[in-house]
């Protein structure tokens, strides 16, 4: 017997939101195109990353926080992510967000409001992503594997807090940059266990049972609720990895 997924929405607001999304990307993904047409999108590449990598010029060591864009100032998940951007800024690190709202603002204000250096590499989009206004570094981009070459590349952890299917890619990109030995084994820190919880029993009651993955590679994934246990499992790698 087979399952299908259920239906997360309904299909005209499924081509309503798709039907908002225009500019270079989407137009270098849909399809063929005159070679020509590729070799110019390539320059445009190549100067976006050029671009990203003269913006930053980071001393302190640095990390990647991710997570949703949607959760209001008020939100639990919003405060948590306050309470780690100042955890991590107070425990000397620069703190590097997607920078947009919800999670990315809120991780973002705690580390400025604790002296910290606060950075975002913000992403056009029709909706949502707006720059915070807690920003000492900015740059924004064109397009997504261009800005999660430059959240990945400064970093040396990742923490994941709340978020949707973009917040799951790029978790998922990290982990498999680990995985396959292409990024040093940086800590990958999944807070608020309540939320995650249901993913890690995907990991440990599918992907592991069927051999999927083996369990010598999911060492450097964390499970954790409180800012001061993500600053910890930082700073033991730290030692470690040198």
């Amino acid at each position: 017997m087979t399952h299908a997924l259920p239906p997360f929405a309904g299909p005209n607001h499924s081509l309503s939101l798709l039907g908002k999304v225009e500019g270079a990307e989407k137009l270098l993904l849909s399809g063929p195109r005159d070679r020509a047409a590729d070799l110019e999108s390539a320059v445009t590449f190549f100067l976006e990353f050029l671009r990203g990598f003269e913006s930053f010029d980071l001393e302190a060591p640095c990390v990647t926080v991710f997570g949703s864009a949607r959760f209001p100032e008020d939100h639990p998940y919003y405060h948590l992510a306050r309470a780690t951007g100042r955890a991590l800024a107070e425990a000397g690190y620069a703190v590097m967000t997607g920078g947009g709202p919800g999670i990315m603002e809120a991780a973002n204000r705690g580390a400025k409001e604790a002296g910290g250096l606060s950075i975002g590499c913000n992403i056009k989009l029709p909706c949502e992503q707006q720059p915070n206004a807690y920003l000492d570094k900015f740059i924004e981009f064109e397009h997504f594997f261009t800005r999660k070459l430059m959240l990945v590349k400064y970093s040396r952890a990742f923490v994941i807090l709340p978020g949707g299917f973009g917040t799951l890619d790029e978790a998922f990109e990290v982990i498999t940059l680990i995985q396959t030995g292409k990024l040093e084994a940086f800590p990958v820190v999944f807070m608020a266990r309540e939320f995650w919880g249901g993913l890690g029993d995907f990991a440990r009651d599918i992907l592991l049972e069927h051999g999927c993955v083996d369990a010598e590679e999911t060492y450097f994934l964390h499970g954790v609720d409180y800012p001061e246990d993500t600053v910890r499992i930082i700073r033991a790698a730290e030692a470690t990895l040198g």
